[in-house]
């Protein structure tokens, strides 16, 4: 087994570019090992619904990047105090068995003192009962990885405040993730390693995996500055690109309404890859002009609050609403 060092890379959408371009291309003729870490983010799985998954105002208040991933699964929330494990080899009838690419992870945490770590259910890694890390697999032209995250001194609170989508009527196609009692595995290890950053605590990991003392006795391959180049490339087309995270999602309905001083205000949407397909706004409330000149220009919008910000611009809200701010509205959609 070999390696692969993303030289300290934070950006989720470049960690996963490695990843994907590990499965798609064969450049050893074994197993390969990945960690990352990620900055804040929401890495939301193949089949979800971006939108029905995140608390989008929450998400962009906080500068918290998502990135749809290859695998299925459910959404997962990233940051600093977690990190990322992927075995990435050719597909050899593994697919779907957990068991064993979780085991040297559940070993090595066991040797550190986390003694109850333990797969239960399809893939999920629990301590003393609680979930700890989630794991996801994919594979594509015969090639596959096996992929899960390690809470270690994760912001616990993050997770429900990124992960909880406001509260509003939506009828979805989206698989929904099911969320669990979670914990980091920080309270359960040794204390020699309660005072550990996350990178040096994935490095002892690493050891541990491979049987080794030093960093260098670790056998490794380097990304080439050709590597590097088609992982960018794949960044582009895929994990940096809006339509990929949002436009993927599946299409759904959604209505959004509220009672203002002025009148209620009731917005009703049919959205697909990303987009207003359709725009409907009821309610009680006493506008000048015709509501069908704002539903016009929401349709082929994307669905994201800068872009609705942008069309309310060219609108007198009030002529079409009454009294209420471009803020009010645009906080009620999303």
């Amino acid at each position: 087994m070999y390696f692969v060092d993303n030289q300290n890379n934070y950006d989720a959408s470049v960690n996963i570019a490695i990843e994907t371009y590990l499965v798609e291309n064969r450049l050893v003729d074994e197993p390969i090992l990945l960690f990352y870490i990620n900055a804040p983010s929401i890495i939301i799985g193949r089949n979800q619904n971006t939108i029905e998954e995140v608390n989008q105002s929450y998400v962009e208040a906080n500068d918290i990047t998502v990135v749809r991933r290859m695998s299925g699964g459910g959404a997962v929330y990233h940051d600093l105090g977690n990190f990322c494990f992927c075995l990435i080899k050719d597909d050899d009838g593994s697919f779907r068995d957990f068991a064993s690419f979780t085991q040297p992870m559940i070993e090595a945490l066991r040797k550190m003192g986390a003694t109850s770590a333990e797969l239960k259910g399809r893939n999920d890694l629990l301590v003393d009962g609680r979930k700890f890390s989630g794991n996801a697999m994919y594979a594509k032209n015969g090639r596959m990885t096996a992929h899960g995250t390690v809470m270690f001194k994760s912001e616990l609170d993050e997770v429900n405040n990124a992960l909880k989508p406001n509260k509003a009527k939506i009828e979805s196609k989206g698989i929904k993730s099911v969320r669990s009692r979670v914990t980091n595995i920080l309270p359960y290890v040794d204390e020699q390693y309660k005072e550990l950053s996350t990178e040096a605590f994935r490095d002892i990991i690493l050891l541990e995996i491979f049987g080794v003392e030093k960093r260098e006795d670790v056998k490794e391959y380097h990304l080439t500055e050709e590597d590097w180049k088609k992982i960018y490339e794949i960044r582009e087309e895929r994990f940096g690109n809006w339509d990929w995270n949002y436009g993927q999602s599946p299409s759904f309905d959604i209505q959004k309404s509220h009672k203002f001083p002025f009148g209620l205000v009731d917005f009703r949407f049919n959205v697909k890859a990303g987009k207003f397909t359709e725009a409907k706004i009821f309610g009680d409330f006493f506008g000048l002009g015709d509501i069908a000149d704002v539903e016009k220009v929401l349709v082929d919008t994307k669905y994201d609050r800068a872009s609705v910000n942008e069309v309310f611009n060219g609108i007198d809200i009030n002529k079409y609403f009454g009294n209420v701010t471009q803020d009010e509205l645009v906080d009620l959609i999303f």
